[in-house]
């Protein structure tokens, strides 16, 4: 599974650079080995220090002290302009573990925030500094060239979870909880090698121990999560249940999403477990008590992803300029968990595009050339900007209802 991984990750990264002008290699998704060679320890970070962080709430010269104002397309091809801002009382936290998407030349990356972990802020977290304060820890990730250097000597090694990655991670959990957290609930936020990462630390640092109560969820997505089939806790966790509505508190929500009409083919990344007793966890933002649900994404203007832009066709026709850094297509995406042949569980995404009003029918965020996909990629790339607006609904939901539980101790 790891050299498929590897390989599919080079052959992405390829496309994406000869398909796409402004690309960068696609982040990383399954479990490739922990790509440090040297026999010498890193020395860990220290995260008192605030430079080792991307985000912390109250910093004017901060990642997430970003522009998400957004104009909403509707459907009739009107638009509007919605507003946003940071909610510096905020009575929760988010702590937000990114995907692979350093562009180091290093196996693993170094603590200076380039461009790509900069625009991943902006793509995946910084919006959800309306709903809570936000800390996102910089971390010596495995980069895209780490991958490649283990294909070319055969693979080996460890999993995402292990390296000096995971320390980085654990050590920034550490220093929060020390030092900043102050018995306050919070949120977890990862996507893919992020999700693995946030998998370990779960395991051993939450899952079971009493900081548990102050977890409202985990939002572990672009990843697979076992669980028993029919079960929703059991597998990769023993005490942290699938997420079944917007209230429930201390649960997990995740999925691997992929378009309707590109299912997950045999050679799919995401969606199954190795374990024929277990399921690949899927748990659906829209609709968290089940059933099909509308997404309430926010894309990129131009395109961009986490890792590439492909120019979107007109966002209206005739076409209108767009001067917000974000738009919204309220009715155009809907989704739902399922399952095929080659994937125990994963969302399915559906546009219903009408070709006979003037808004845009479709979206891009597809790895690979325009109207070439690498299939078991599936939509990795726009994971979460496919369901922001429902996860900043959540968060504010299980806020309310953590702090309804808190004042009825």
């Amino acid at each position: 599974m790891l050299k498929q991984f590897v390989t599919g990750a080079v052959l992405a990264a390829s496309v994406l650079y000869a398909g796409a002008a402004s690309a960068q290699p696609p982040a990383t998704t399954t479990q490739p080995a922990q790509a440090t060679t040297t026999t010498e320890a890193p020395k860990p970070n220290d995260y008192s220090d605030g430079k080792a962080w991307l985000c912390r709430p109250g910093r004017a010269d901060d990642a997430c002290a970003i522009d998400h104002t957004t104009t909403i397309v509707a459907a009739d091809g009107k638009l509007t302009r919605e507003t946003w801002k940071v909610d510096p009382n905020a009575p929760v936290d988010c702590f937000y573990v990114y995907p692979t998407i350093s562009t180091d030349p290093t196996p693993n990356s170094d603590m200076t925030a380039d461009p790509a972990e900069l625009n991943v802020i902006k793509q995946q977290f910084a919006r959800l500094g309306s709903k809570c304060r936000p800390y996102a820890p910089l971390y010596r990730q495995v980069t895209l060239a780490g991958l490649q250097r283990l294909l070319a000597g055969g693979g080996g090694g460890g999993s995402l979870e292990r390296g000096v990655q995971y320390d980085d991670v654990r050590d920034a959990w550490s220093s929060y909880l020390k030092n900043d957290n102050n018995g306050r609930g919070f949120v977890l936020v990862a996507h893919s090698q992020g999700s693995f990462i946030l998998n370990r630390l779960i395991r051993e640092e939450i899952d079971g121990k009493p900081i548990q109560s102050k977890m409202l969820s985990a939002m572990l997505l672009g990843t697979v999560i076992a669980v028993p089939k029919g079960k929703d806790v059991g597998g990769s966790f023993q005490h942290v249940p699938l997420c079944h509505s917007a209230t429930q508190l201390g649960c997990v929500i995740t999925f691997a999403s992929y378009r309707s009409t590109i299912p997950p083919p045999a050679n799919t990344l995401f969606g199954r477990v190795p374990d024929p007793n277990m399921a690949a966890a899927c748990t659906n933002p829209a609709a968290l008590g089940g059933g099909s649900g509308e997404l309430h994404a926010y894309l990129d203007k131009t395109g961009k992803t986490i890792t590439s832009t492909i120019a979107p066709k007109p966002w209206v026709t005739p076409e209108q300029p767009i001067d917000t850094p974000w738009v919204s297509v309220p009715g155009l995406l809907t989704a739902r968990c399922t399952s095929n042949d080659n994937a125990s569980g994963y969302l399915e995404v559906t546009v219903n595009g009408n070709p006979d009003d003037p808004r845009v029918d479709d979206i891009v965020g597809d790895i690979g050339r325009p109207g070439s996909p690498l299939a078991n990629w599936g939509l990795h790339l726009i994971d979460v900007n496919l369901v922001m607006g429902n996860l900043v609904d959540i968060v504010g939901q299980q806020t309310r209802a953590y702090m309804a539980k808190g004042a009825s101790r």
